[in-house]
């Protein structure tokens, strides 16, 4: 059985991490919950305000680092005082992302075409997203076993691919032109600022990246029951957001 960690008790724990802070925010599962199709995602009740009220402490960044694009997470009306990095570290908001070379215009195209054929062979359900440098294939709507062929058909001929890579999540498989990796994101964040500790929450398989990248002194946090190389567990969204305001009355207490 899945033991959970407290969220008051996680919130003194973090409160308690070497300052400066960077708290870095997945969104999908973890400050919003998870919907049949993405284009329904609001964040939990309470949250945005948690978030707001958590980028308000001295010595504490907050960063937003999800899957999808910029102009995407513009739904979700993510206040200025959070930095946030879109289509896994390729993109950060208020930042120009360098533009895609002939090569890799030309090889997105090809996995566009791909990622069609795949949705297609899904059935009714599946349907395909667009980014900058990436294109997805979403079956959370599509007909389980038809999906899961789809995305198996689709895996390899687009890993063979010069220069492509692939990422699988939660019911999407995503095609990258150029690489992508919250990882990279997340280090690159703490370099910029200077932070002391680092705490990243996830949910997905991709934010497993930036588990693996942070160190012994950082503290990660997996939403959810699946395996992870998270130190730490919550629940789910509802969880996070009681995380996020016991963070902020304790970081509120030590000042």
């Amino acid at each position: 059985m899945i033991e959970y960690d407290d969220p008051k008790w996680l919130a003194r724990h973090v409160a308690g991490a070497s300052l400066p802070l960077l708290v870095g925010l997945d969104v999908d599962g973890v400050l919003a919950p998870i919907v049949r199709h993405a284009n329904d995602a609001r964040l939990m009740s309470g949250i945005a305000d948690a978030v707001i009220a958590l980028a308000s402490h001295d010595q504490l960044h907050v960063a937003i680092v999800s899957g999808r694009s910029i102009a995407d997470l513009e739904r979700f009306g993510f206040d200025s005082t959070a930095t946030v990095v879109g289509s896994h570290g390729m993109e950060i908001r208020g930042r120009a992302m360098a533009p895609l070379d002939t090569q890799e215009v030309d090889r997105l195209a090809e996995l566009t075409i791909l990622a069609e054929q795949a949705a297609q062979r899904a059935g009714t359900g599946a349907w395909v997203e667009n980014k900058p440098a990436s294109v997805t294939v979403h079956i959370r709507d599509a007909e389980p076993a038809a999906g899961e062929e789809a995305l198996e058909w689709l895996r390899p001929i687009a890993h063979a691919i010069e220069g492509a890579e692939t990422k699988t999540g939660s019911a999407v498989l995503e095609l990258f032109t150029r690489p992508g990796n919250k990882g990279h994101a997340i280090t690159r964040l703490r370099t910029e600022i200077g932070d002391s500790t680092v705490v990243f929450v996830g949910d997905d398989v991709t934010d497993e990246d930036a588990f693996a990248a942070l160190g012994g002194s950082d503290i990660t946090i997996k939403v959810g029951e699946e395996p992870t190389l998270a130190q730490y567990r919550l629940q789910d969204p509802g969880s996070v957001r009681d995380w996020l305001q016991e963070l902020n009355l304790a970081l509120a207490e030590a000042t």
